[in-house]
């Protein structure tokens, strides 16, 4: 067996192994595990494409379960030792740490990033893989407000979902929001929402 043939096999071992967790952690938490498998690939590259590579400040990842989005955030060029991923389940959050041991980890509430992050600003941006839908309007935009203030002016708030509208819509004189193509390579389709303060 070729070292190729052996690395393609390691791949889709993992490739399964991440659609059964997830799997399992939907079943047993449905609110909280907001998609029955990873992010694809062609979703999480992109959710990584917003990220400017020239910035320098830390790069926030809501929500990233077994580290689809981390991966693309990295090969995009992002410094593992740049990322801070908030993971609210343990499971995950050990997962992740030991695929990416560079990153900072931390098991907490995405939705307090105030409580969860301390006082951080500056941010180069906050991609999250959260499933918005699942919370009542006030919360999601509570999020973009706490975001929106940890952010340095410009960067990025990258949400994606799999619905026709934006789980926030653009708030006049707050934040713009830039929608993506329809991510057809991915399952179920999927849309990235760009948000940015508004100067």
């Amino acid at each position: 067996m070729t070292e190729q043939v052996r690395c393609e096999a390691r791949n889709l071992k993992t490739l399964v192994g991440d659609e059964l967790r997830f799997f399992r952690n939907w079943v047993g938490q449905p609110l909280t595990t907001g998609a029955v498998s990873p992010s694809g690939r062609f979703l999480a590259r992109a959710m990584a494409a917003p990220v400017d590579r020239a910035s320098t400040g830390a790069v926030v990842e809501l929500g990233p379960g077994t580290g689809a989005v981390t991966r693309a955030l990295v090969q995009h060029g992002i410094a593992p030792a740049r990322i801070r991923a908030v993971e609210f389940n343990p499971a995950f959050a050990r997962l992740l740490g030991e695929r990416f041991p560079d990153i900072e980890v931390i098991v907490g509430d995405a939705y307090a990033l105030d409580r969860t992050l301390g006082s951080c600003s500056g941010l180069s941006a906050i991609v999250s893989s959260l499933p918005l839908f699942n919370k009542p309007p006030a919360d999601r935009v509570r999020l973009v407000e706490q975001a929106m203030d940890l952010l340095a002016p410009g960067a990025p708030f990258i949400q994606f979902s799999y619905a026709l509208v934006p789980p926030v819509p653009a708030l006049e004189g707050k934040w713009t929001l830039e929608r993506s193509r329809w991510i057809l390579r991915n399952l179920p389709p999927a849309r990235v929402w760009t948000y940015r303060a508004v100067a």
